[in-house]
């Protein structure tokens, strides 16, 4: 919940034109940015075909007596290619269960929108050792109503939720090892999804930092916070992942 109508659509824009430099030498690395939803309409008229739109949140339901929500449907009328499902914020702060996110993956199977699924652990949890069993219990609450062949159209983002926001960062190797869990749980179900499957780290990636952690063999992206809500800052990791070949 950042922003404005104007420095939304500077913000698109002004990512927009740098990567429209790039580009002519083929970018090897996709874009996305998710505006809060009443930004959408302004996101798509400052975009162009180098950076896709997703939204920040949706209901499962298809439309109904649901007052504040958004539809897919919807999403869909303003282009939308993703939605994120599942932020740790919105598990913490809106309670959010496993269960409710896994009916709204569920309900972006068959449609347009990718759903990305936002999974991670807390400080206490890391602490405890319980990482790996938290992961599983997101990821298992989803492969129960989809199965394996859901995510075979779909994004993971690992989120250290002690790591968001904080300053802190999981090392490299601490995120590469919890990307790799990831893997080889879907691996166990089908090597084809799992060896398709995009893992965005969510950490606290900046320009500082990505190259380290982009260089990971697990690690295929990022979900970036703070350091999307400026133009510099964010091209400077898109920069980073231009210059990296996997």
């Amino acid at each position: 919940m950042n922003g404005s109508l104007s420095q939304t659509s500077e913000l698109i824009s002004g990512i927009a034109g740098y990567l429209n430099g790039l580009s002519q030498n083929s970018l090897s690395f996709d874009v996305l940015v998710c505006p809060p939803s009443p930004y959408l309409a302004a996101a798509n008229a400052a975009v162009d075909s180098n950076v896709a739109i997703g939204a920040q949140n949706v209901n499962a339901n298809s439309n109904g007596a649901f007052t504040g929500e958004i539809a897919l449907s919807m999403l869909s009328e303003f282009f939308c290619d993703y939605v994120l499902l599942g932020h740790s914020e919105r598990r913490e702060l809106f309670a959010e269960t496993d269960e409710h996110i896994a009916a709204k993956f569920a309900a972006c199977i068959g449609s347009e929108i990718t759903p990305i699924l936002c999974i991670g652990e807390t400080l206490q949890h890391r602490q405890a050792g319980v990482t790996e069993s938290v992961i599983s219990k997101q990821l298992d609450a989803v492969l129960e109503v989809v199965g394996i062949a859901g995510f075979s159209k779909a994004v993971i983002a690992y989120e250290p939720v002690w790591a968001i926001g904080t300053g802190e960062t999981a090392t490299p190797d601490q995120a590469q090892e919890v990307h790799a869990f990831i893997r080889s749980k879907l691996e166990s179900l089908d090597k084809e999804v799992a060896s398709d499957m995009r893992i965005l780290y969510g950490g606290s990636m900046k320009a500082e930092n990505a190259h380290e952690l982009l260089s990971q063999p697990d690690i295929d992206g990022g979900l970036i916070g703070g350091a999307a809500l400026k133009v510099d800052s964010f091209t400077g990791i898109c920069q980073v992942a231009h210059g990296i070949s996997k």
